[in-house]
């Protein structure tokens, strides 16, 4: 029944990454959506299931909020790393050109991240079929909002159209591995909670220090904004409703 229910979030996580390369024409205004999904994203659903997850306090401060930072840091860290060394080859990054390794690694974490929601899923069933379908209907909604960002942010690095297609579908498929996972394996709260947490940092940095900026920077109109907020808001509508 769990893998069955994967392959909703298979679909929607397809529909998606089809709308994201659909309205390249507006791609302000694309870029501003997505910034605001994965603000939403982080803020409203993977902080908070982070900070219930991983309980323990290190130094005073929650060890989510501390692998929060450690992977904002960390995604910084590897973007100026990669940056420098593009530049010490004579490809100075100028403003648009990125370094497609920082995509590539940004759709894997979110392919990670889908196969996390499939474990979710083959986990929820195992308690009860309720406590299933809650789950489910809770990755599925915000599946679309994955397929989305995981196709923005593999072509926002400048990969070609196909690798962005194929990391498209392995996003899709994760769900589906997870859920029939789910059975064998059985996954520490705290180390998903963890996890969460520095997942999270991550894509906040991508939002804030890369998506945002672009979207406003040639298009710095009123309608990107609405799209960014929108966004954001679409996020804490499937949180209410998943509730």
């Amino acid at each position: 029944m769990a893998v069955l229910v994967a392959l909703g979030a298979f679909l929607m996580t397809l529909a998606g990454g089809w709308t994201a390369g659909r309205v390249t024409d507006r791609r302000h205004l694309v870029l501003g959506l997505a910034g605001g999904l994965m603000l939403g994203v982080v803020g409203l659903d993977l902080l908070p299931e982070a900070l219930e997850a991983a309980g323990d306090e290190v130094f005073a401060v929650p060890a989510a909020l501390l692998l929060f930072v450690a992977g904002f840091l960390f995604a910084h860290t590897v973007e100026r790393l990669l940056a420098t060394r593009r530049a010490a080859h004579g490809a100075a990054q100028e403003h648009g050109h990125r370094a497609p390794e920082v995509g590539l690694t940004a759709a894997a974490a979110m392919v990670l991240h889908s196969a996390m929601d499939g474990v979710a899923i083959g986990a929820a069933f195992q308690v009860g079929g309720g406590m299933g379908a809650a789950v489910a209907v809770a990755v599925i909604a915000h599946d679309f909002a994955d397929g989305f960002n995981t196709f923005t942010l593999t072509t926002l690095y400048g990969n070609a159209r196909r690798r962005a297609i194929a990391m498209l579908v392995a996003d899709a498929t994760a769900p589906v591995v997870g859920a029939a996972a789910a059975a064998f394996v059985s996954i520490p709260e705290p180390l998903l909670g963890g996890y969460l947490g520095f997942f999270g940092g991550a894509l906040l940095y991508l939002a804030a220090a890369e998506i945002l900026p672009e979207a406003h920077h040639t298009h710095p109109a009123r309608s990107t904004l609405l799209c960014t907020v929108a966004g954001a808001g679409f996020i804490w509508l499937v949180v209410g409703l998943a509730e």
